[in-house]
């Protein structure tokens, strides 16, 4: 019997754990064909989802599969994504978190199987920092019409003006 990997267990984990102290959590996605999420918002075949509770509904965090209801600009949207395509989990009020390689860069979604753990071993913790593109908010199920900003992302840790695209930094 193959043994199951670490990650989703690490995954409903720091879930929890945002959830417990009021965070709000994302996870940074790979998206490939297996992947399904509304493609306008997606930048570099990747997406970043809010998946808090409250701008989800039925989220099942499986071994194998994350899946949930949320909308996007007012339209309800079925998102479901391979465990395996998941770069990071982090909480957006202060950016910790983990962050877990991925393989393969797009195309098809690689199999789940013995790299796994080769995987286990090299998760990261993390801290995310900046908003960009790639970030993007499910609304909360209730909603029907998306929230406008005006937010200009703080600056980047090196002092230089945040923005363009986020980023995961690596926290010691």
């Amino acid at each position: 019997m193959q043994e199951i990997s670490t990650k989703p267990y690490l995954l409903r984990a720091l879930y929890e754990w945002c959830t417990d102290n009021g965070y709000t959590p994302h996870i940074a996605v790979r998206v490939d064909n297996q992947t399904r999420v509304p493609r306008q918002f997606v930048r570099d075949n990747e997406i970043v989802l809010n998946i808090s509770f409250e701008a989800t509904s039925q989220l099942q965090m499986g071994n194998e599969w994350i899946e949930f209801s949320a909308r996007f600009s007012g339209k309800s949207h079925k998102i479901e994504v391979p465990v395996a395509n998941v770069l990071a989990i982090y909480a957006r009020e202060n950016g910790q978190g983990m962050a877990f390689p991925v393989d393969s860069a797009g195309g098809e979604a690689t199999d789940s199987g013995a790299d796994d753990d080769a995987a286990d071993e090299a998760i990261t913790p993390v801290k995310a920092g900046g908003t960009g593109p790639r970030a993007v908010e499910a609304e909360p199920v209730a909603a029907t019409k998306a929230e406008d900003t005006d937010e200009t992302p703080p600056p980047d840790d090196d002092g230089s003006k945040g923005g363009g695209r986020g980023h995961l930094k690596v926290v010691k």
